[in-house]
């Protein structure tokens, strides 16, 4: 059972001046997103070089001053240098839900620039560690060929092991949980609505198997609501989703200043001075 580093230091202690309090927290896949999931990765991508593009949608009455206007839907998409990448900001976008949560980043990639389509996509909601998103996304930039992959499946089984996660007895070389079984990633069917290039996403029937692809989710108590959830579809590289797993189930700290209510019992976590 893990318990607070500092058990004399309130989990919520008053505000100083200045702001709130922060603190160095583990685990990370159960330390959240601390409310800054959008500027974590956007300030990443900002600094990749990445363009960034505000799509705005709304009603605009004749002679409405702009602070009037009504906003129905707004998304911000970041574009890499050489249009291959992409990142795709949906909370505010009526975004669709995996795992019963809103689905906050789609990352996407693709062969060449002559195809609109993307080669993959993969998927993340609220609360999962923005360290881990970025991570992948710096992975995700520093690759020739995005839409490649260069290692097999057992690269993420391997990642998350290095840290002390568990093989699944009944399917060692397809799933983990950490030591205290709350966050999981499993090489699976893939859920409906993943964005694929495999062709079997598209031709599989109701009664067959789908492409497998690696999800991964946090749920902190038996048959309660997920924490975050993660999804890659088929076509994703193994070796990136092992960036993602890797920086997951990292055991440095992260450094917080609001912690998930589902998991604040969980956490390790001394004051950061």
């Amino acid at each position: 059972m893990e318990a607070p580093l500092y058990p004399d230091f309130p989990l919520d202690p008053s505000t100083p001046p200045g702001g709130q309090p922060a603190f160095w927290v583990g685990p990370r896949h159960l330390a959240g997103d601390d409310g800054r999931l959008y500027d974590a990765v956007a300030d990443t991508l900002s600094g990749l070089g990445w363009t960034s593009l505000t799509i705005v949608r709304g009603r605009h009455e004749p002679d409405e001053a702009p602070e009037d206007r009504q906003v129905l839907r707004s998304t911000v998409l970041h574009i890499s240098p050489d249009a291959l990448r992409w990142a795709q900001w949906g909370l505010a976008d009526e975004p669709f839900h995996l795992g019963d949560l809103p689905i906050a980043w789609q990352i996407s990639a693709r062969t060449d620039t002559s195809s609109p389509l993307a080669s993959w996509s993969s998927y993340f909601t609220t609360d999962v560690p923005g360290e881990a998103v970025t991570d992948f996304l710096v992975a995700l930039d520093a690759r020739d060929q995005p839409a490649v992959s260069l290692a097999g499946p057992e690269l993420v089984l391997d990642a998350v092991a290095a840290h002390g996660w568990l093989r699944d007895i009944d399917q060692p070389q397809a799933a983990a949980t950490d030591p205290t079984f709350t966050s999981h990633i499993s090489l699976g069917e893939v859920p409906p609505l993943i964005q694929d290039a495999d062709p079997r996403a598209l031709t599989t029937e109701a009664d067959e198997a789908g492409p497998a692809g690696w999800q991964a989710w946090a749920e902190p108590a038996l048959a309660a609501p997920c924490l975050w959830a993660a999804s890659f579809g088929a076509s994703v590289p193994h070796d990136l989703v092992a960036d993602f797993a890797a920086s997951l189930s990292s055991t440095a700290p992260v450094l917080r200043r609001v912690l998930p209510e589902a998991t604040q019992a969980r956490l390790l976590r001394a004051p950061a001075i």
